[in-house]
């Protein structure tokens, strides 16, 4: 299996100061890749910029055009949440660019599968509104690029991150050829991301959320993607699936209050795998999101690329969460979520 890399050391120029999201996510990544002997089995390769025609496919041109204005005037905030520098403009181009480097490449069979180490991450951008660290929608982006350039029909896109992506499912709300599955932490930030939340017009059904309730971790996320995720993928039949990656779940980031482990995301990644092999001819893309513990991020990525590889011992350094609380009954809320998609047991 021939496993891809994207990273360029552009992206620590998003300079974000003391910011959770800032440039250390990367640099631990890398550096735990480069040590442990992962990045040599890799295959790397280098973003490219993306032109303002592949972004404005997602977002507004006015919008676009006021991001390059804010970099132009020295950068500064661009909501509560969301902070960029003069630099910052241009480097999230090469953040779409990576997914869509990664595109090209899967889809050219030069790697069966990619994991775009990019930032700013993406799936809380939506069509003219920088929020929650995210600039441009890589994915989203990604996924209308290989809609367009590489006969495609059915794009699934999924999103593991703790927060829900809400500019992703916005893309999408009312097209049928990009299924949005999600799982994330609800009530949680943007608000976004009930089960009832399914499209609208032709896409009604693309969209399958799976608020998930603080507390839980691996048993029931792994279980959501089994007994949910699988069968409306087998469904859908995609010829690509993209993924946002946030390793934000996981029970030692502080951002959230989920209970994952890297044990319980290799886990995930393996049935994407597997699907993508029985579905797509593997053509799988991962790309990173959130993630802010910076031992997670590196040991997580890792274990994915293991996965990816199709290494079958995974290295988890920090273990299962020490507590797991189910705050709201499981069973009663996946039988909800399956009525809601007609999903047969």
């Amino acid at each position: 299996m021939k496993a891809g890399l994207v990273y360029d050391p552009i992206y620590l120029e998003h300079d974000t100061g003391a910011h959770v999201e800032n440039s250390q996510r990367l640099v631990s990544i890398m550096s735990h890749l480069e040590e442990t002997g992962m990045k040599e089995k890799l295959i790397s390769f280098s973003p490219r910029l993306a032109s303002i025609e592949e972004v404005e496919m997602v977002h507004a041109p006015e919008y676009v055009f006021r991001i390059k204005g804010k970099a132009e005037n020295g950068g500064g905030w661009l909501d509560p949440d969301t902070v960029m520098c003069p630099r910052s403009y241009e480097v999230a181009l090469y953040a779409v660019g990576g997914l869509l480097s990664a595109v090209e490449k899967v889809m050219a069979g030069e790697v069966d599968s990619a994991f775009a180490l990019v930032r700013p991450p993406g799936h809380h951008a939506t069509c003219n509104r920088a929020m929650g660290f995210c600039i441009f929608n890589n994915v989203a982006i990604a996924a209308k690029f290989a809609l367009a350039n590489f006969n495609s029909e059915r794009i699934l896109i999924v999103d593991f991150d703790v927060h829900h992506g809400n500019g992703t499912q916005e893309a999408f709300y009312g097209d049928p050829k990009v299924l949005y599955f999600s799982t994330h932490q609800y009530p949680f930030y943007p608000g976004t991301g009930w089960l009832d939340e399914t499209g609208t017009g032709e896409g009604e059904g693309y969209t399958v959320n799976f608020p998930m309730a603080a507390g839980w971790g691996d048993e029931q996320y792994l279980r959501a993607f089994n007994e949910v995720f699988v069968p409306v993928a087998k469904k859908f039949q995609p010829q690509l699936i993209l993924v946002s990656a946030g390793f934000d779940p996981h029970w030692a980031d502080d951002i959230a209050m989920m209970q994952m482990s890297v044990t319980g995301f290799a886990q995930i990644a393996k049935i994407l795998k597997q699907l993508a092999i029985e579905l797509c001819q593997g053509h799988l893309i991962l790309t990173l999101e959130g993630g802010y513990n910076l031992q997670v991020a590196a040991s997580g990525t890792k274990a994915i690329f293991d996965v990816l590889l199709g290494n079958t011992e995974i290295v988890d350094p920090l273990g299962k969460a020490p507590l797991t609380r189910e705050t709201v009954d499981f069973e009663q809320h996946l039988k909800r979520v399956k009525e809601t998609h007609h999903i047969e047991d």
